[in-house]
């Protein structure tokens, strides 16, 4: 299963960069063409998460379309399979331009907490 591995990445990326910040808002975009199983994702995130300054954060996964060209026609269209042919001529002849990334677009932070006012 690579989205094992593939959340441990996030997971090691995220608290390289923010080192013992609390987190509490983690967004990904997972291209539909990426081959990536969100679920899986979803599911690996928390266990991969326990014990780190991820732990308890929400996980939002945004999954675009992808878009295409084709190469015979040179209609442009979106696509959400990764069996891609050209609607407008059944061409399977295209270049796929996007849907296949998988990115941490954001990360939310938890704020610290403000001292207990004095005791008067």
């Amino acid at each position: 299963m690579h989205e094992l591995s593939l959340t441990q990445s996030v997971v090691s990326a995220i608290t390289e960069r923010f080192g013992e910040t609390r987190i509490s808002v983690v967004r990904l975009e997972i291209g539909k063409l990426s081959g990536v199983v969100v679920d899986s994702i979803r599911f690996c995130f928390d266990l991969v998460a326990e014990g780190t300054t991820l732990q308890g954060a929400r996980l939002e996964i945004d999954e675009p379309s992808g878009s295409a060209r084709c190469r015979d026609c040179a209609h442009e269209f979106t696509v959400d399979d990764p069996i891609v042919l050209c609607p407008n001529c059944d061409s399977a002849n295209v270049t796929v331009h996007s849907g296949r990334d998988m990115l941490i677009k954001s990360v939310e932070v938890t704020p610290a907490c403000a001292p207990p006012a004095a005791a008067r």
